[in-house]
């Protein structure tokens, strides 16, 4: 698999991180959840967003390896 589709996808997963967080700050937001719900929710949430911010630090060091690697002299 090359590196342009490896990051395809991880971006989508990204995506889709950010998107399933979104809906359950929707969730968060009803005034007709519980607290045991609202407790679910809230900790789902910041798994989904944990693994995005993780989604985004490789994604930042693989950027940065490969800038370092193309600044270096021949």
């Amino acid at each position: 698999m090359s590196e342009e589709i490896k990051e395809e996808i991880e971006n989508l997963s990204f995506e889709k991180k950010i998107e399933k967080a979104k809906e359950l700050l929707e969730k968060l937001s009803s005034p007709q959840i519980t607290l045991s719900d609202s407790l679910t929710v809230y900790k789902e949430g910041i798994k989904e967003l944990e693994e995005a911010q993780k989604l985004l630090d490789e994604a930042k060091l693989i950027f940065t390896t490969k800038e370092k690697d193309t600044n270096e002299p021949f």
